[in-house]
């Protein structure tokens, strides 16, 4: 029965280090080379005088707004980290879940006295996914504000353009010339930096990917409400956070939208890649464990209806 759930695999191990570890360092090499650097110039994009779509008032720093970016990615970096790591763990100390887990993932074997758990494989692989989509967003957005440069709600506010020599007479006179912002130049290129909104799109993903996980990984039959009120919960709390970019004037609600729409689609990607990469491993598996065991049958019952009929012979 043992060597059912076994599978001796000596390939396993270095493609972990050797691609998967690689594209995962390449990715945070990529993000933080957009976060932390100046390696990548934002497009300057010109606007129109006296805009009122960017003359909102100032909101202040990053820090001031009533989500601090500092607080929000530690809670959509841990929470479901923790939520996928006490999820997992749950499901392996309950016999029933433990035994359709093992039922489902096979023991990999990777020598002659090195085994790995499924329990492990589990939690490597759905903690490393979120975080190569976490980065992977972040990437995705960062690109979009540099490419883009679209403007801040608040952008006229703190750039305070100087018009002389321009002919800004009529506020629909475009002005092509970005550069002409006599604030501070710290402030005015964060607000350059509106589309996509990054704090919609990370929390979102975070959302999704954990709700998705929910759903499909964690059974239970006691309770019906708790996952639905739970994943509800995650999902409206992802919500308001972009709500509360466009109150503060942070951001346009095109940009919360978009943001939406690219951290829902990194997270519906992964997590259905994976699901559904691991439902079909296990259907093609149950297919042929069901297929022996007919032919098995089958033989048996043959070779009892020969006995038989020798026997009347």
């Amino acid at each position: 029965m043992a060597s059912d759930n076994t599978h001796r695999s000596y390939s396993i191990i270095p493609c972990f280090i050797f691609v998967e570890l690689v594209i995962m360092a390449g990715t945070v090499l990529l993000a933080y080379y957009f976060e932390c650097t100046d390696t990548f110039g934002i497009h300057i994009q010109g606007f129109f005088c006296n805009d009122a779509d960017l003359m909102k008032p100032y909101p202040g720093a990053e820090e001031s707004s009533f989500v601090p970016p500092l607080i929000l990615y530690c809670v959509v970096a841990a929470a479901p980290t923790a939520i996928i790591f006490v999820g997992e763990i749950s499901m392996y100390i309950m016999k029933p879940t433990r035994e359709a887990l093992i039922a489902q993932e096979k023991t990999i074997v990777t020598g002659e006295c090195c085994y790995l758990n499924p329990l492990i494989r589990r939690i490597i692989r759905f903690i490393g996914v979120f975080a190569f989509g976490l980065f992977a967003t972040d990437i995705f957005v960062n690109a979009g504000q540099v490419a883009t440069g679209n403007l801040a709600p608040y952008f006229l506010s703190v750039c305070k353009p100087n018009y002389t020599g321009m002919d800004c007479h009529f506020n629909y006179q475009f002005i092509a010339n970005g550069n002409i912002c006599t604030g501070n130049q710290v402030v005015v290129e964060r607000a350059r930096r509106s589309f996509p909104s990054k704090d919609a799109s990370l929390s979102v993903y975070s959302a999704v990917y954990v709700t998705m996980y929910i759903t499909s990984t964690i059974k239970t039959k006691s309770s019906r409400l708790a996952k639905p009120v739970l994943c509800l919960g995650i999902l409206c709390a992802a919500f308001l956070t972009g709500l509360n970019r466009v109150s503060e004037y942070r951001n346009h609600c095109s940009d919360v939208i978009a943001g939406f729409i690219l951290g829902s689609s990194i997270a519906l990607f992964l997590v259905g890649f994976i699901v559904l990469q691991t439902h079909r491993h296990t259907h093609t598996d149950t297919h042929t464990h069901i297929h022996t065991h007919t032919h098995t049958y089958i033989y048996i019952y043959v070779c009892l209806f020969d006995a038989e009929i020798q026997s009347n012979k």
